[in-house]
């Protein structure tokens, strides 16, 4: 976890960066055509914002690794063997990632063309289509017992 804690508050010190030099730019810029001269604030309290986001994750990261034992990831003397193990259960051969995405787009395209029966349309077939990605190998607890 050491390892992902460094990766977002590298993340975040980016960001705040970042945050700092837009606010620059949008106030030495010159916006003549506009007819406004000054920090442009949306876009700096949303580059903060995503910066505390970034610490946020970080520090939880940081908490939990000096909670834990260290993962062969944080040791600099691990070997690659020492992470090898299963991972979790792919389908191979699931067509409900299809249906999912399908599903999503009808839902953005409803939105994007201002059609809210099509939005509710594709979020219900999201709902559907999450749900048979999440129970597609589920059998029930007390499967054997009702047979």
């Amino acid at each position: 976890m050491k390892s992902e804690g460094r990766l977002f508050f590298v993340l975040a010190l980016f960001v705040f960066a970042m945050a700092g030099l837009y606010a620059w730019w949008t106030d030495v810029a010159p916006h003549e055509q506009a007819g406004h001269r000054g920090i442009e604030w949306i876009g700096v309290v949303a580059l903060v914002l995503s910066g505390l986001l970034l610490t946020m994750v970080g520090s939880a990261l940081w908490l939990i690794s000096r909670r834990i034992a260290p993962r062969p990831e944080d040791r600099p003397d691990a070997e690659i063997a020492e992470g090898a193990g299963d991972l979790g259960f792919f389908s191979p051969g699931s067509y409900w990632p299809f249906g999912l995405a399908f599903a999503a787009m009808i839902a953005s395209l409803g939105l994007a063309f201002d059609q809210w029966w099509l939005v509710a349309v594709g979020l219900l077939s999201v709902l559907f289509a999450t749900c048979g990605l999440m129970f597609e190998y589920y059998t029930g607890s007390r499967r054997g017992a009702e047979h």
